[in-house]
């Protein structure tokens, strides 16, 4: 018996559609679960098994405390109660784990870290942090904490089991990636193509906003008729926005579009293209290989095993904005490649991130 602990289930980031997928995709005869999350943007949702708990929470760090010490109030009683066995905590944030009652097993499902989401892992400066020197530490406190706190730790990506090390951590780290599931993101091979590239996620310089210009700029240079679809929304809207106004008869911009939407872009577009410098493991890469896009990315070990070189995509040194855009216009005008790594892209996603062979996975590290 399992208690899960997220705050903003109902959110459209990545680990709200993580335990979304997760949830749906577990075996039949799963253990008892309890879904402790918040009311925020609240929808109708259910998973046989699965017993939602609901507490107020609205997105603000001074209410987030207030939602931890119910949230440990109510793992206390359910423990007491012999209905759980054991605490799975995702992060971040890490507000709720500092207050994780200590006497019950926990399990940490570590997304990212702030090891690496500061780029303090990289030898090489890539993107200037959000975060000052302070404030960087207290979190790297505070995760230090928690790690030691945890019986076992899961992490997405070898990028990411390579973050924790940093930390000197000797609890045991299972590396079991995001999936996808792959009877909702299907490809259709008859599908007409609207968009020769696709950029699609968080609007932020970590998730390399400022690149996804410069590269823009410089495929439209080579090609001049390209088609360019750049999903998503963040911190970096305003001037992702300003920089590429007067490129709209090549680039369009949505903004934050709904989860149903993705889907239509994924089958309108020929290529997914990423200019990220820091993830977990990239849901929307996931996503768009499902849907027969191969991927031409920054060459980071979070890519390991989904972009495999020349086989489902290509990845390229980071910050050659020359060698991104010559290779993007090299896949473009190759049919056949394209053809190639679409069908191994799809291949890899259903041998390797389906989710209904992960969420068994995932149980086993619980039991």
């Amino acid at each position: 018996m399992i208690a899960i602990v997220y705050p903003q289930f109902y959110g459209v980031g990545g680990i709200a559609r993580y335990l979304d997928s997760f949830l749906a995709n577990l075996p039949e005869t799963h253990p008892k679960i309890y879904l402790i999350t918040g009311d925020e943007h609240q929808i109708e949702k259910g998973y046989p098994n699965v017993e939602f708990i609901l507490l107020p929470f609205s997105s603000s760090r001074f209410n987030l405390f207030f939602w931890t010490f119910k949230a440990r109030k109510l793992l206390n009683q359910l423990y007491a109660q012999r209905k759980i066995q054991v605490i799975n905590l995702h992060i971040p944030p890490l507000i709720p784990g500092i207050f994780m009652p200590r006497h019950i097993p926990l399990i940490l499902t570590a997304h990212t870290t702030y090891m690496g989401m500061s780029g303090r892992f990289y030898k090489k400066s890539y993107f200037v942090s959000q975060w000052n020197r302070l404030e960087i530490s207290f979190k790297l406190l505070v995760e230090r904490r928690l790690f030691k706190q945890a019986e076992k730790i899961i992490s997405l990506t070898e990028q990411g089991k390579q973050e924790l090390l940093t930390y000197g951590i000797t609890k045991p780290i299972e590396v079991i990636p995001n999936g996808v599931d792959i009877d909702l993101f299907e490809r259709n091979q008859h599908a007409i193509k609207h968009y020769d590239v696709l950029f699609c996620g968080r609007i932020e310089r970590r998730k390399g906003s400022r690149s996804i210009v410069e590269v823009c700029k410089a495929l439209i240079q080579k090609k001049n008729d390209i088609r360019i679809l750049i999903v998503g929304y963040g911190d970096d809207d305003v001037w992702i926005n300003s920089e590429l106004a007067s490129y709209s008869g090549n680039i369009k911009l949505t903004g934050k579009v709904n989860f149903s939407a993705m889907k239509d872009y994924y089958q309108s577009s020929k290529l997914y293209v990423s200019t990220s410098y820091y993830e977990g493991l990239p849901g929307t890469c996931l996503e768009a290989s499902a849907m027969g896009l191969p991927t031409v990315a920054w060459d980071f070990l979070f890519y390991k095993g989904l972009v495999e070189q020349g086989a489902t995509g290509f990845l390229v040194e980071p910050n050659n904005i020359n060698a991104m855009a010559n290779k993007i216009i090299d896949v473009l005008n190759d049919g056949l490649l394209i053809e190639t790594l679409s069908n191994r892209a799809r291949a890899n996603v259903e041998t390797n991130y389906n989710w209904k062979h992960l969420a068994k996975r995932i149980l086993q590290v619980f039991n």
